[in-house]
């Protein structure tokens, strides 16, 4: 028998966390789906966040926990499950050919439809939902060179807004060439005494807006033509080792800090097909409404301007919001 809920929140980063926090002080009865071990999403692997309101120099991990332990606090219910696809209650599951479907159960497809809920279908179990939140977030696209896994949040980042401010009157990199590579490039110029932007191609992607206010600044330097093949240090990121893909030439340059802004996936793609979707990104605003009713975006895994802890968390609380709004509609 599948167990219903009043809200099914998939994800448990500071946006699910969040989320779960807002849904147990309404008294919704309500589960997380998480499918790793434990919660937190990527502030778990960020060595110090400094920019979270009240916690300066908290460490990412112990943040992610205390985000955990808030929500257990409340007594919140937590299923460590994948989800694989969310589908209209009222639709059919798939039988072994030749089986028939029992009149009771066609019954209770037809009774799930009238009340417009949907089927949360995981790898373990199955579980109604009156509504929905996906705050599944993203993942930044790595390099996959040496040295990357090992320094990451000790001279490797994958956020400037966020790390940025550590490495003040220091020497950094960017890896990129798109606008979030370029912007990159940009604040961290503000703080940094010298910036390299290493693009492997001899033009960049970013917008021309970008670009001009890139080349303006004298503490930038274009690297053309290059890719990272290692990222060098020992306890800290100490330099990187380069290679010019036309000549086929090595080189390196001494660094503190490198950036790594070559894209970012939305953890989107269990729910192709279900809600609007722009690059992978769930459509939806603050509200966190989708095209599909009953059904919430929050944090990372939505479209919008910043994406940050705080912001994530305030998605969650939105989201929660739009969701008592939409139960007591139907």
């Amino acid at each position: 028998m599948e167990k219903q809920y009043d809200l099914v929140i998939i994800g448990s980063g500071p946006a699910g966390l969040a989320a779960a926090i807002y849904a147990q002080r309404a008294r919704l009865e309500t589960l997380v789906i998480e499918k790793e071990a434990v919660s937190g999403g990527q502030v778990l692997t960020t060595y110090e966040v400094d920019n979270y309101p009240g916690l300066p120099g908290m460490n990412g991990f112990e943040l992610g926990t205390k985000f955990r332990e808030h929500a257990d606090a409340l007594g919140m219910a937590f299923a460590q499950d994948e989800v694989q696809r969310i589908e209209e209650a009222g639709v059919e599951l798939e039988y072994a050919e030749g089986e028939e479907k029992a009149a009771e159960e066609l019954q209770a497809a037809e009774l799930h439809a009238e009340k417009g809920l949907k089927r949360v279908i995981c790898d373990k179990d199955t579980y109604l939902a009156r509504s929905i939140i996906i705050a599944t977030g993203a993942t930044h696209r790595k390099l996959g060179v040496a040295g990357e896994t090992e320094f990451a949040g000790m001279g490797v980042s994958y956020c400037a807004t966020c790390d940025g401010a550590f490495f003040r009157k220091k020497v950094t990199a960017v890896v990129g060439g798109g606008d979030v590579a370029l912007e990159d490039a940009i604040f961290l110029a503000r703080m940094c005494s010298q910036v390299y932007l290493i693009h492997r191609r001899n033009e960049l992607r970013g917008a021309k807006s970008l670009q001009e206010r890139l080349f303006a600044l004298d503490n930038v330097t274009l690297v053309w033509d290059t890719v990272v093949e290692e990222i060098q240090g020992d306890s800290q990121v100490k330099g990187l080792k380069l290679k010019n893909v036309k000549s086929g030439e090595s080189s390196q340059i001494a660094v503190d800090g490198v950036f790594i802004a070559v894209g970012i996936i939305p953890n989107s793609s269990a729910f192709e097909g279900l809600v609007e979707m722009q690059h992978g990104y769930i459509v939806a605003g603050e509200d966190g409404e989708t095209s599909m009713p009953g059904v919430f975006a929050a944090g990372d895994v939505r479209t919008k301007p910043l994406r940050q802890i705080v912001t994530a968390a305030s998605d969650g609380a939105n989201s929660v919001t739009s969701v008592e709004r939409y139960l007591m509609d139907h």
